[in-house]
């Protein structure tokens, strides 16, 4: 008996390759997709590495500027410990001092300063624009952490008026003269057309001495890098701004602000400074911000200055004078 062999359809064969072809059509697009997600994500996270290497370069650079800065200041307040003030009582004269190369030793860690704090509404800051005349000057982003009470110089004490006691500190590393930042910060608060005069209060400043045998005080002025002045005015946020506070019991001046003053003052950063004090130091006696009274007036002390003289001009003593 013959057997013979049926072949293939070839319908069937036809079939078969057909399907064949589709299995590896389909390999190959599931591949071909595995291949682009891989690559896609590699390339999204170098574009983010990238992304993050030059925020980081950018904020580090910023530390570094020319001249005056238009970045704001005296932008937030702490709403616990206002000292309050009344009486009379007026004395002394003014000045303010430019920046100085070194600064000494620190020796008392800087206690955190009290939660209770608000932040102020207002203008974001304008982008840093410096003076053309000024000389470059590099301002760290911190200090070794630590502030010392400073000594204050002898300068006319008011003799009626309520009694608001003040310390100066000044955190340790920073490129200032601790003796300059004492000074300046005595004869602001003394001169007669500061709030000795406005408010009838006498400041009496406390030695470091008398710091530590317990003596209180009722604002402590505290000149800080930025890094401690994040701390100090925690948990407000003023690092984007660089700005100064009012935080319990502490005037917090941030360094960027004293070294760099504001574009609002221009190249007079010896009158940026006397408002930097007069505005930090208002918001311990209670004061809260203001608005420009008119176009072309002179700026009451207590509007933020350093974001936007709000069509006033220029003016930091809290009498106006």
């Amino acid at each position: 008996m013959t057997t013979t062999t049926q072949r293939p359809d070839p319908a069937v064969r036809q079939r078969s390759a057909a399907a064949r072809r589709r299995r590896m059509r389909l390999r190959r697009t599931v591949v071909v997709a595995i291949l682009l997600l891989v690559v896609g994500t590699v390339l999204a996270r170098r574009f983010e590495d990238a992304g993050t290497t030059t925020a980081a370069t950018a904020l580090g650079s910023a530390q570094v500027l020319a001249g005056t800065s238009s970045a704001a200041a005296d932008g937030v307040v702490g709403g616990a410990g206002a000292a309050r003030a009344s009486g009379s009582g007026a004395a002394g004269a003014s000045s303010a001092l430019t920046p100085a190369p070194s600064a000494g030793a620190s020796a008392t860690t800087a206690p955190r300063a009290s939660a209770a704090a608000r932040a102020d509404d207002g203008p974001p800051a304008p982008t840093p624009s410096p003076a053309s005349t000024a000389t470059e000057v590099a301002v760290p982003a911190s200090g070794n952490g630590v502030v010392t009470p400073l000594e204050i110089p002898a300068g006319p004490v008011a003799t009626a008026g309520r009694t608001v006691r003040y310390s100066v500190e000044l955190e340790g590393g920073l490129p200032v003269a601790g003796a300059d930042v004492a000074r300046t910060v005595m004869t602001v608060l003394t001169d007669p057309r500061g709030w000795q005069a406005r408010d009838g209060v006498r400041f009496v400043p406390v030695s470091p001495a008398e710091l530590a045998r317990g003596a209180g005080v009722d604002i402590r002025v505290t000149l800080a890098s930025p890094s401690l002045t994040a701390r100090l005015c925690a948990p407000l946020d003023v690092t984007l701004q660089q700005v100064s506070c009012w935080n319990g019991s502490r005037s917090v001046l941030n360094l960027t602000r004293w070294m760099l003053g504001s574009s609002t003052y221009g190249s007079d950063l010896a009158a940026y400074r006397i408002y930097l004090v007069s505005h930090e130091v208002g918001h311990g006696l209670g004061h809260n911000h203001v608005h420009c009274p008119g176009p072309g007036r002179p700026s009451p002390v207590m509007v933020q200055q350093t974001k936007t003289l709000e069509g006033c001009t220029a003016q930091p003593w809290p009498t106006g004078a």
